[in-house]
């Protein structure tokens, strides 16, 4: 099976330059990076004398779950860090979050060909190589196993569905699990799928998404005027979908209350315009604000046309729905993370479907900060209700947070850092 996964790799080369180039003209790929993805001669490599880590994180969540083990590793290392994404939204996010470091670079992952890796990892020749959640691609985990390059798989993350399809082919999915020198779960469930894969050195860290330091000084927001003297709500990282949720309940709300904003940040800001034309279908007046600009005087729905400004939002909102949670077909891959709103003190609302973060949901509801909703009406009935209370703070639940994401932060720095000694 992984002879023919190499093969099959190498053949459809020419339909993945077919296929990221129409992904470029839909404007889902950086118009000028998207090379580094599939030609060599876009790697771009700065690659300094000291020792590199390679980190390789899918997507946003992903991204930012490592720059606390970033910034941990910068306390007692003195390492070069390589962080790979592949999708647009990361990368616009690590030009913001990377200013900070000068030992951190970001480029895109290229696809998973035997002869893109083989190029990538020689050029780059990186010490060690962290995968992130999900991110197991063999041709990567062969090649870097040749070199002789230690990997830890981080995070861990494996669903039921993606268990049963490694299983398929179970003689060539338990080889590649076995090369990790190590592996951090972040649930049991996970911990038990690793087991049946053969993967060597498991233990159950918990889920490192909870360790995100926010510091509220330090956010500013354009709006907050705006924020503070109108009724509003947010609905942080939606879907294609989840949009008519959203305009159905400003138009319920609208019957209550003759000023009310509804605030619509899409997971991908490729769709705002259609979330625009959306918007004009319900008559609706919006405005798609672009990073810098301010919210205009009876502007109904605001659709956010930027990354990473969630943070500036959640400061002020009371109450916030969390996508990715009412789309059916998406049931097996659904859910986003909420914990940087809770722990901004925002009640959540949900839909039914939060499988990748069931865990954290538990919790949160346990502590009375989330609920989930099943249709418009729901999610109407619970925002007039907090629409008349005081913004809750969530003490108790964020200090009961701070303490688990310190933990989960001691106990995988305490792996990390024995796996990097090991392997000096």
């Amino acid at each position: 099976m992984i002879l023919l996964y190499r093969v099959l790799t190498t053949l459809i080369y020419p339909l993945l330059l077919i296929y990221i180039y129409i992904r470029k003209l839909k404007k889902k790929e950086d118009p000028i990076r998207y090379k580094e993805k599939i030609f060599i001669s876009h790697f771009n490599i700065v690659r300094k004398e000291t020792k590199l880590i390679w980190f390789h994180a899918a997507s946003i969540g992903e991204f930012k779950s490592i720059i606390p083990i970033i910034e941990e590793l910068n306390t007692s290392h003195n390492y070069q860090f390589l962080i790979s994404t592949t999708t647009l939204s990361s990368s616009n996010l690590a030009k913001e979050e990377l200013k900070r470091f000068d030992n951190v670079q970001h480029r895109f992952f290229p696809f998973d060909v035997s002869f893109l890796i083989n190029k990538f990892l020689l050029l780059w020749k990186p010490d060690m190589i962290f995968l992130v959640d999900s991110e197991i691609w063999p041709n990567l985990i062969f090649k870097a196993n040749q070199l002789k390059i230690p990997m830890i798989l981080i995070n861990a993350r494996l669903t039921y569905k993606t268990f049963k399809k490694w299983m398929m082919f179970p003689k060539s999915a338990k080889k590649i699990f076995s090369l990790f020198n190590l592996c951090l779960a972040s649930n049991t469930e996970t911990k038990n799928f690793l087991e049946k894969l053969n993967a060597r050195n498991i233990y159950l860290n918990g889920n490192i998404k909870f360790i995100n330091k926010i510091n509220e000084q330090g956010l500013e927001n354009l709006n907050e005027n705006i924020l503070i003297n109108n009724r509003f709500w947010l609905a942080a990282s939606t879907h294609e979908g989840e949009e008519i949720l959203c305009l159905k309940t400003h138009l319920k709300l609208k019957e209550k209350y003759k000023k009310i904003i509804t605030i619509i940040a899409p997971r991908h800001i490729v769709r705002v315009q259609r979330i625009g034309e959306l918007c004009k279908k319900y008559k609706l007046d919006f405005q798609i604000l672009d990073k810098g600009e301010t919210i205009f005087k009876n502007k109904e729905i605001i659709i956010i046309n930027s990354f990473g400004v969630l943070q500036n939002y959640f400061k002020f909102a009371k109450s916030v729905f969390i996508g990715k949670s009412i789309i059916k077909k998406l049931e097996n891959d659904s859910g986003q993370n909420p914990i940087e709103a809770a722990k901004m003190g925002c009640k959540i609302y949900h839909g039914p479907f939060i499988y990748n973060f069931k865990d954290v949901y538990l919790l949160l509801s346990q502590k009375n900060v989330s609920k989930q909703v099943n249709n418009y009406r729901e999610l109407v009935e619970n925002l007039i209700s907090d629409f008349n209370s005081p913004k809750d703070n969530n003490s108790a639940f964020i200090s009961l947070v701070k303490h688990l994401e310190q933990k989960i932060l001691n106990e995988s720095m305490e792996k990390i850092n024995l796996f990097i000694n090991e392997n000096k």
